[in-house]
Protein backbone atom coordinates (compact mmCIF):
# COMPACT_ATOMS: atom_id res chain seq x y z
CA UNK A 1 0.00 0.00 0.00
CA UNK A 2 1.39 3.39 -0.95
CA UNK A 3 2.11 5.82 1.92
CA UNK A 4 -0.53 8.33 0.86
CA UNK A 5 -3.28 5.73 0.95
CA UNK A 6 -2.20 4.50 4.39
CA UNK A 7 -2.27 8.06 5.72
CA UNK A 8 -5.74 8.68 4.26
CA UNK A 9 -7.10 5.50 5.84
CA UNK A 10 -5.65 6.36 9.24
CA UNK A 11 -7.89 9.45 9.49
CA UNK A 12 -11.61 9.14 10.36
CA UNK A 13 -13.56 8.43 7.17
CA UNK A 14 -14.67 11.48 5.17
CA UNK A 15 -12.87 13.76 7.65
CA UNK A 16 -10.03 15.26 5.58
CA UNK A 17 -10.60 18.78 4.34
CA UNK A 18 -9.79 19.66 0.76
CA UNK A 19 -6.57 21.35 1.87
CA UNK A 20 -5.53 18.24 3.80
CA UNK A 21 -6.35 15.63 1.16
CA UNK A 22 -4.99 17.45 -1.93
CA UNK A 23 -1.26 16.89 -1.18
CA UNK A 24 -1.91 13.28 -0.10
CA UNK A 25 -3.77 12.54 -3.30
CA UNK A 26 -1.28 14.29 -5.55
CA UNK A 27 1.67 12.25 -4.26
CA UNK A 28 -0.24 8.97 -4.48
CA UNK A 29 -1.74 9.65 -7.90
CA UNK A 30 1.66 10.55 -9.35
CA UNK A 31 3.00 7.25 -7.98
CA UNK A 32 0.15 5.35 -9.59
CA UNK A 33 0.57 7.08 -12.96
CA UNK A 34 4.26 6.11 -12.98
CA UNK A 35 3.42 2.56 -11.85
CA UNK A 36 0.82 1.98 -14.57
CA UNK A 37 3.05 3.64 -17.21
CA UNK A 38 5.81 1.17 -16.40
CA UNK A 39 3.46 -1.83 -16.20
CA UNK A 40 1.13 -1.67 -19.20
CA UNK A 41 1.89 -0.94 -22.87
CA UNK A 42 -1.61 0.37 -23.81
CA UNK A 43 -1.57 2.86 -20.93
CA UNK A 44 1.99 3.91 -21.81
CA UNK A 45 0.91 4.58 -25.39
CA UNK A 46 -1.99 6.69 -24.15
CA UNK A 47 0.23 8.78 -21.88
CA UNK A 48 2.83 9.25 -24.62
CA UNK A 49 0.30 9.96 -27.37
CA UNK A 50 -2.36 12.00 -25.61
CA UNK A 51 -0.49 13.52 -22.67
CA UNK A 52 2.97 14.14 -24.09
CA UNK A 53 4.75 11.50 -22.05
CA UNK A 54 5.17 10.69 -18.38
CA UNK A 55 5.69 13.56 -15.95
CA UNK A 56 4.63 14.39 -12.42
CA UNK A 57 1.42 16.39 -12.18
CA UNK A 58 1.68 19.68 -10.27
CA UNK A 59 -1.97 19.52 -9.09
CA UNK A 60 -4.63 16.81 -8.94
CA UNK A 61 -6.36 18.58 -11.83
CA UNK A 62 -3.26 17.88 -13.98
CA UNK A 63 -3.25 14.10 -13.40
CA UNK A 64 -3.89 12.33 -16.76
CA UNK A 65 -7.33 10.76 -17.02
CA UNK A 66 -8.92 8.05 -19.14
CA UNK A 67 -12.49 8.13 -20.47
CA UNK A 68 -14.24 5.34 -18.62
CA UNK A 69 -15.50 3.95 -21.94
CA UNK A 70 -11.93 2.87 -22.79
CA UNK A 71 -12.30 -0.01 -20.33
CA UNK A 72 -14.99 -1.38 -22.68
CA UNK A 73 -12.77 -1.38 -25.76
CA UNK A 74 -9.20 -1.76 -24.49
CA UNK A 75 -7.50 -4.37 -22.34
CA UNK A 76 -6.06 -2.15 -19.64
CA UNK A 77 -4.23 -3.90 -16.82
CA UNK A 78 -0.93 -3.49 -15.00
CA UNK A 79 -0.40 -7.10 -13.99
CA UNK A 80 0.40 -10.34 -15.79
CA UNK A 81 -2.56 -12.50 -16.78
CA UNK A 82 -1.43 -15.13 -14.25
CA UNK A 83 -1.90 -12.61 -11.43
CA UNK A 84 -5.54 -11.85 -12.27
CA UNK A 85 -7.68 -13.06 -9.36
CA UNK A 86 -11.03 -12.00 -10.78
CA UNK A 87 -12.30 -9.95 -13.71
CA UNK A 88 -15.16 -7.62 -12.83
CA UNK A 89 -17.59 -6.49 -15.50
CA UNK A 90 -19.90 -3.50 -15.50
CA UNK A 91 -23.63 -3.92 -15.82
CA UNK A 92 -25.10 -3.71 -19.31
CA UNK A 93 -27.99 -4.91 -21.40
CA UNK A 94 -27.59 -7.75 -23.87
CA UNK A 95 -25.28 -6.79 -26.73
CA UNK A 96 -23.76 -3.81 -24.92
CA UNK A 97 -20.02 -3.64 -24.44
CA UNK A 98 -19.05 -3.85 -20.77
CA UNK A 99 -16.01 -2.68 -18.85
CA UNK A 100 -13.61 -5.42 -17.80
CA UNK A 101 -11.56 -4.72 -14.68
CA UNK A 102 -8.72 -7.08 -13.73
CA UNK A 103 -8.05 -7.39 -9.99
CA UNK A 104 -5.11 -9.07 -8.31
CA UNK A 105 -5.04 -10.12 -4.66
CA UNK A 106 -3.34 -6.94 -3.43
CA UNK A 107 -5.81 -4.59 -5.12
CA UNK A 108 -8.77 -6.62 -3.92
CA UNK A 109 -7.45 -6.51 -0.34
CA UNK A 110 -6.89 -2.75 -0.54
CA UNK A 111 -10.43 -2.24 -1.85
CA UNK A 112 -11.92 -4.22 1.01
CA UNK A 113 -9.98 -2.29 3.65
CA UNK A 114 -10.90 1.04 2.08
CA UNK A 115 -14.58 0.13 1.84
CA UNK A 116 -14.62 -0.95 5.49
CA UNK A 117 -13.14 2.41 6.44
CA UNK A 118 -15.90 4.26 4.56
CA UNK A 119 -18.83 2.15 5.79
CA UNK A 120 -17.75 2.45 9.42
CA UNK A 121 -18.75 6.12 9.21
CA UNK A 122 -22.45 5.17 9.15
CA UNK A 123 -22.48 1.54 10.38
CA UNK A 124 -19.96 1.77 13.21
CA UNK A 125 -16.99 -0.56 13.58
CA UNK A 126 -18.97 -3.62 14.72
CA UNK A 127 -20.49 -5.88 12.05
CA UNK A 128 -24.27 -5.77 12.19
CA UNK A 129 -26.88 -8.40 11.23
CA UNK A 130 -27.54 -7.89 7.51
CA UNK A 131 -30.61 -8.11 5.31
CA UNK A 132 -29.66 -8.23 1.63
CA UNK A 133 -32.28 -6.79 -0.73
CA UNK A 134 -31.49 -9.26 -3.50
CA UNK A 135 -31.21 -12.98 -4.18
CA UNK A 136 -28.10 -15.05 -3.46
CA UNK A 137 -28.24 -16.23 -7.09
CA UNK A 138 -26.65 -12.94 -8.13
CA UNK A 139 -23.12 -14.03 -7.18
CA UNK A 140 -23.11 -17.77 -7.84
CA UNK A 141 -20.33 -17.64 -10.51
CA UNK A 142 -17.27 -15.79 -9.10
CA UNK A 143 -15.25 -16.28 -12.30
CA UNK A 144 -17.54 -13.94 -14.26
CA UNK A 145 -18.70 -11.61 -11.57
CA UNK A 146 -21.11 -8.87 -12.65
CA UNK A 147 -21.02 -5.45 -11.01
CA UNK A 148 -24.24 -6.25 -9.15
CA UNK A 149 -22.98 -9.61 -7.91
CA UNK A 150 -19.64 -8.13 -6.92
CA UNK A 151 -21.41 -5.31 -5.12
CA UNK A 152 -23.63 -7.64 -3.11
CA UNK A 153 -20.79 -10.01 -2.28
CA UNK A 154 -18.47 -7.14 -1.43
CA UNK A 155 -20.92 -5.50 0.96
CA UNK A 156 -21.79 -8.79 2.64
CA UNK A 157 -18.32 -8.81 4.18
CA UNK A 158 -19.42 -5.95 6.42
CA UNK A 159 -22.48 -7.68 7.88
CA UNK A 160 -23.25 -10.96 9.65
CA UNK A 161 -26.17 -13.38 10.01
CA UNK A 162 -27.15 -12.65 6.40
CA UNK A 163 -30.68 -13.08 5.12
CA UNK A 164 -31.98 -12.45 1.59
CA UNK A 165 -35.25 -10.64 0.98
CA UNK A 166 -35.82 -12.16 -2.47
CA UNK A 167 -35.97 -15.73 -3.71
CA UNK A 168 -34.14 -16.93 -6.88
CA UNK A 169 -37.05 -15.68 -9.02
CA UNK A 170 -36.80 -12.19 -7.42
CA UNK A 171 -40.09 -12.77 -5.65
CA UNK A 172 -40.48 -11.53 -2.04
CA UNK A 173 -39.33 -14.04 0.56
CA UNK A 174 -41.62 -12.72 3.28
CA UNK A 175 -40.94 -15.57 5.66
CA UNK A 176 -37.17 -15.02 5.47
CA UNK A 177 -37.58 -11.30 6.18
CA UNK A 178 -39.96 -11.89 9.09
CA UNK A 179 -37.59 -14.48 10.58
CA UNK A 180 -34.65 -12.07 10.26
CA UNK A 181 -36.58 -9.24 11.93
CA UNK A 182 -37.84 -11.52 14.70
CA UNK A 183 -34.25 -12.30 15.64
CA UNK A 184 -32.49 -9.00 14.85
CA UNK A 185 -35.12 -6.30 14.33
CA UNK A 186 -34.92 -5.02 17.92
CA UNK A 187 -31.37 -3.75 17.44
CA UNK A 188 -29.51 -1.85 14.69
CA UNK A 189 -29.16 -3.90 11.54
CA UNK A 190 -27.65 -3.32 8.11
CA UNK A 191 -29.57 -3.44 4.82
CA UNK A 192 -28.04 -3.24 1.35
CA UNK A 193 -29.38 -3.39 -2.19
CA UNK A 194 -29.15 -1.68 -5.55
CA UNK A 195 -31.56 1.22 -5.69
CA UNK A 196 -33.87 -0.08 -8.40
CA UNK A 197 -34.00 -3.50 -6.70
CA UNK A 198 -34.77 -1.90 -3.34
CA UNK A 199 -37.59 0.16 -4.84
CA UNK A 200 -39.21 -2.24 -7.29
CA UNK A 201 -38.67 -5.55 -5.52
CA UNK A 202 -38.77 -4.47 -1.88
CA UNK A 203 -40.74 -1.24 -1.40
CA UNK A 204 -43.40 -2.04 -3.97
CA UNK A 205 -43.77 -5.68 -2.88
CA UNK A 206 -43.38 -5.38 0.92
CA UNK A 207 -45.01 -2.01 1.68
CA UNK A 208 -48.29 -3.57 2.79
CA UNK A 209 -46.62 -6.29 4.87
CA UNK A 210 -46.57 -4.28 8.10
CA UNK A 211 -42.89 -4.97 8.78
CA UNK A 212 -40.91 -2.55 10.99
CA UNK A 213 -37.50 -1.41 9.72
CA UNK A 214 -37.06 1.49 12.15
CA UNK A 215 -33.79 0.03 13.49
CA UNK A 216 -32.41 -0.56 10.02
CA UNK A 217 -29.60 1.29 8.25
CA UNK A 218 -30.10 1.09 4.49
CA UNK A 219 -27.22 1.65 2.06
CA UNK A 220 -28.17 1.60 -1.62
CA UNK A 221 -26.78 2.63 -4.99
CA UNK A 222 -27.27 2.56 -8.75
CA UNK A 223 -30.13 2.32 -11.18
CA UNK A 224 -31.36 5.91 -10.90
CA UNK A 225 -32.17 6.01 -14.61
CA UNK A 226 -34.92 3.47 -13.97
CA UNK A 227 -36.04 5.48 -10.95
CA UNK A 228 -36.30 8.69 -12.97
CA UNK A 229 -38.44 6.83 -15.48
CA UNK A 230 -40.79 6.13 -12.56
CA UNK A 231 -40.65 9.74 -11.33
CA UNK A 232 -38.93 8.68 -8.11
CA UNK A 233 -36.20 11.05 -6.90
CA UNK A 234 -34.11 10.77 -3.74
CA UNK A 235 -36.57 12.76 -1.59
CA UNK A 236 -39.51 10.63 -2.77
CA UNK A 237 -37.52 7.46 -2.11
CA UNK A 238 -36.68 8.50 1.46
CA UNK A 239 -40.19 9.65 2.27
CA UNK A 240 -41.72 6.43 0.96
CA UNK A 241 -39.50 4.21 3.12
CA UNK A 242 -40.22 6.30 6.21
CA UNK A 243 -43.95 6.09 5.61
CA UNK A 244 -44.09 2.37 4.78
CA UNK A 245 -41.48 0.93 7.17
CA UNK A 246 -40.41 3.65 9.64
CA UNK A 247 -36.94 3.58 8.05
CA UNK A 248 -35.05 6.89 8.32
CA UNK A 249 -31.34 6.03 8.23
CA UNK A 250 -30.86 5.78 4.46
CA UNK A 251 -27.59 6.39 2.61
CA UNK A 252 -27.30 6.48 -1.14
CA UNK A 253 -23.81 6.13 -2.63
CA UNK A 254 -22.17 6.80 -5.97
CA UNK A 255 -19.51 4.52 -7.37
CA UNK A 256 -18.59 2.40 -10.37
CA UNK A 257 -16.91 -0.87 -11.20
CA UNK A 258 -13.86 0.99 -12.55
CA UNK A 259 -13.23 2.29 -9.01
CA UNK A 260 -14.63 -0.44 -6.77
CA UNK A 261 -14.01 0.39 -3.11
CA UNK A 262 -14.24 4.16 -3.59
CA UNK A 263 -17.79 5.08 -2.65
CA UNK A 264 -19.17 8.61 -2.51
CA UNK A 265 -21.55 8.28 0.43
CA UNK A 266 -24.62 10.44 0.99
CA UNK A 267 -24.13 13.07 3.67
CA UNK A 268 -26.06 16.15 4.78
CA UNK A 269 -28.44 17.71 2.23
CA UNK A 270 -28.23 14.59 0.04
CA UNK A 271 -24.76 15.49 -1.28
CA UNK A 272 -22.29 12.71 -2.09
CA UNK A 273 -18.85 12.94 -0.47
CA UNK A 274 -15.62 11.24 -1.62
CA UNK A 275 -13.70 9.15 0.94
CA UNK A 276 -10.37 10.50 2.18
CA UNK A 277 -8.44 8.58 -0.48
CA UNK A 278 -10.47 9.92 -3.43
CA UNK A 279 -11.67 13.13 -5.00
CA UNK A 280 -13.93 14.51 -7.70
CA UNK A 281 -13.30 17.14 -10.38
CA UNK A 282 -16.01 18.66 -12.55
CA UNK A 283 -14.87 19.42 -16.13
CA UNK A 284 -16.31 21.59 -18.86
CA UNK A 285 -17.52 19.16 -21.59
CA UNK A 286 -16.29 21.51 -24.32
CA UNK A 287 -12.87 22.62 -23.09
CA UNK A 288 -12.25 19.87 -20.48
CA UNK A 289 -11.01 22.55 -18.08
CA UNK A 290 -11.84 22.11 -14.36
CA UNK A 291 -14.92 24.03 -13.24
CA UNK A 292 -15.41 25.78 -9.88
CA UNK A 293 -18.04 24.80 -7.33
CA UNK A 294 -21.55 25.65 -8.48
CA UNK A 295 -20.99 24.95 -12.18
CA UNK A 296 -22.14 21.68 -13.72
CA UNK A 297 -20.03 19.51 -16.02
CA UNK A 298 -18.62 16.02 -16.57
CA UNK A 299 -17.55 14.13 -13.45
CA UNK A 300 -13.94 12.96 -13.17
CA UNK A 301 -13.09 10.53 -10.36
CA UNK A 302 -9.72 10.13 -8.67
CA UNK A 303 -8.81 7.29 -6.32
CA UNK A 304 -5.68 5.83 -4.73
CA UNK A 305 -7.07 2.25 -4.84
CA UNK A 306 -6.54 0.93 -8.43
CA UNK A 307 -3.14 -0.81 -8.55
CA UNK A 308 -3.75 -3.72 -10.92
CA UNK A 309 -5.28 -1.55 -13.66
CA UNK A 310 -4.95 2.16 -14.58
CA UNK A 311 -8.26 3.33 -13.14
CA UNK A 312 -6.93 5.89 -10.66
CA UNK A 313 -8.15 8.83 -12.76
CA UNK A 314 -11.21 8.33 -14.97
CA UNK A 315 -13.57 10.64 -16.80
CA UNK A 316 -17.07 9.29 -16.24
CA UNK A 317 -20.12 9.59 -18.49
CA UNK A 318 -22.08 11.39 -15.75
CA UNK A 319 -22.84 15.06 -15.23
CA UNK A 320 -22.59 16.63 -11.79
CA UNK A 321 -21.95 19.74 -9.75
CA UNK A 322 -19.97 20.39 -6.57
CA UNK A 323 -22.37 22.25 -4.29
CA UNK A 324 -20.40 22.51 -1.05
CA UNK A 325 -16.77 22.07 0.03
CA UNK A 326 -15.81 21.05 3.59
CA UNK A 327 -19.19 21.62 5.30
CA UNK A 328 -17.90 19.78 8.38
CA UNK A 329 -21.44 18.76 9.44
CA UNK A 330 -21.39 15.41 11.29
CA UNK A 331 -17.79 14.89 10.22
CA UNK A 332 -18.34 15.17 6.45
CA UNK A 333 -15.61 17.03 4.56
CA UNK A 334 -14.30 17.27 1.01
CA UNK A 335 -16.23 18.17 -2.14
CA UNK A 336 -19.97 17.52 -1.78
CA UNK A 337 -21.25 16.64 -5.25
CA UNK A 338 -24.70 16.16 -6.72
CA UNK A 339 -25.02 13.79 -9.70
CA UNK A 340 -27.28 15.26 -12.38
CA UNK A 341 -27.56 12.35 -14.85
CA UNK A 342 -25.85 10.90 -17.90
CA UNK A 343 -23.85 13.07 -20.26
CA UNK A 344 -24.85 13.33 -23.91
CA UNK A 345 -22.73 10.85 -25.88
CA UNK A 346 -21.68 13.46 -28.41
CA UNK A 347 -20.03 15.53 -25.70
CA UNK A 348 -17.63 12.75 -24.74
CA UNK A 349 -16.93 11.36 -28.17
CA UNK A 350 -14.18 13.83 -29.04
CA UNK A 351 -12.15 13.15 -25.91
CA UNK A 352 -12.63 9.39 -26.11
CA UNK A 353 -11.68 9.23 -29.77
CA UNK A 354 -8.45 11.17 -29.27
CA UNK A 355 -7.31 8.96 -26.41
CA UNK A 356 -8.44 5.73 -28.05
CA UNK A 357 -6.47 6.65 -31.15
CA UNK A 358 -3.38 7.24 -29.02
CA UNK A 359 -3.66 3.74 -27.58
CA UNK A 360 -3.91 2.02 -30.96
Amino acid sequence: MIGSLAAALDAPAYSLTQAQRAPLLLDGLNELTAHHYASGLPYRRIIDGAWGGLRSAATVEDVPYLPVSLFKTQRLQSIDDQAVRVTLTSSGTTGQAVSRIALDTDTSTIQQKALANSLAHVLGKRRLPMLVIDTDMVFRDPRRMSARGAGVLGLMRYGRNHAFALDPDLEPDVEAVRAFLAEHGGQPFFMFGFTFMVWMHFHDRFRDSGIDLSNGILIHSGGWKKMVERSVDNATFRHAFKEAFGLTRIYNFYGMVEQIGSIFLEGPDGLLFPPNFADVIIRDPQSWQPLPAGQSGVIQLLSLLPHSYPGHSVLTEDMGVVERVDPGVDGWNGRGVRVLGRVAKAELRGCSDVIAAASA
